[in-house]
């Protein structure tokens, strides 16, 4: 104890753009059936993780914006491991936040999974990757996918996992309305609303689909200097009521050096995907008064082949 008491642990903690994101249908247990590729991106945040000697778990952060209580994610995820491991530590644990809030981009269950990650180290508790894991799926769809991060296939509502053997040089532009969030709960509920009539029983169509994003979902996003193609079922929804969505897009789309664009997750973080990082940066710098004039905070990202990292 001695030893682990003057341990500080630091933790690099990536959000996340969904290159695909299909909703196959509502499942009976209230959750939806999904397909997706979910890519980390260099846009962090960063938490510390110290022993104290009180058995709790006290949090701080930068943010003003956020519950440091029970509710949240950080919070949540370090009480599960305590319950787990059956351990009389607590721990200080310090947030700062660069990754927006309510924006589609699972910086909540970023720090969600960093947080396991993390006490699982400065505890020496020795849980495997698949044990994470497991913690991780009952804390929330999402959170699974950042214990290994990168990029991967994520089925059923996200927890099973599919690692991809890519490595993609894009250059990301991002782009959000500070002043805007969206309820991914509530996006659901209204994509489900218009588009799942009745419970998803045809286990031969999700096999097919996933098949298909296993096969193919790659080789959309593979093509040098073309426009690619990415699909995001919720945007069907969030777009037509946001109207920060519809113009980022708009924006997106007069822009020529822009392979692609889309909203990412539940939004109304809207991104674009450019040949290389040199290549956004400078259309940023030719964009940013134009993005900045127009409401929106914007970042430029490249692709991570790792998720959490210790630092």
């Amino acid at each position: 104890m001695q030893d682990l008491a003057k341990t500080k642990i630091k933790i690099k903690s990536p959000a996340k753009i969904n290159l695909h994101l299909e909703v196959i249908g509502k499942r009976e247990d209230g959750f939806h059936e999904l397909a997706m590729i979910m890519q980390n991106i260099d846009l962090s945040d960063y938490l510390e993780f110290e022993i104290n000697n009180k058995g709790v778990i006290k949090l701080d952060s930068d943010c003003n914006d956020l519950s440091l209580s029970d509710d949240n994610l950080i919070v949540k995820s370090a009480n599960l491991l305590r319950k787990k491991s059956n351990i009389d530590y607590g721990a200080n644990i310090f947030l700062r936040k660069n990754i927006p809030i309510g924006a589609g981009l699972a910086g909540g269950s970023s720090n969600a999974a960093a947080t396991l990650i993390g006490l699982n180290k400065l505890w020496d508790l020795n849980f495997d990757q698949e044990t994470l894991c497991s913690l991780a799926t009952t804390l929330g769809s999402d959170i699974p996918f950042f214990i290994n991060g990168g990029i991967q296939l994520c089925f059923g509502r996200g927890e099973i996992l599919e690692k991809l053997d890519s490595n993609f040089e894009y250059g990301v532009i991002l782009l959000k309305n500070p002043n805007v969030s969206v309820s991914t709960a509530e996006t659901y509920k209204k994509y489900s609303n218009r588009f799942c009539g009745q419970y998803l029983t045809d286990r031969e169509m999700v096999e097919k689909i996933r098949n298909n994003l296993r096969d193919n979902g790659l080789n959309n996003l593979n093509f040098d200097n073309q426009h690619l193609s990415i699909k995001n079922d919720l945007q069907l929804v969030v777009e037509n009521e946001n109207d920060s969505v519809k113009q980022a897009l708009y924006l997106f789309s007069k822009l020529k050096n822009c392979l692609t664009f889309s909203m990412s997750g539940s939004g109304p973080t809207c991104f674009a995907l450019f040949k290389d990082r040199e290549t956004a940066k400078k259309e940023l710098n030719a964009n940013y008064k134009l993005f900045r004039n127009n409401g929106y905070d914007s970042w430029v990202c490249t692709f991570l082949e790792k998720g959490i990292t210790f630092i």
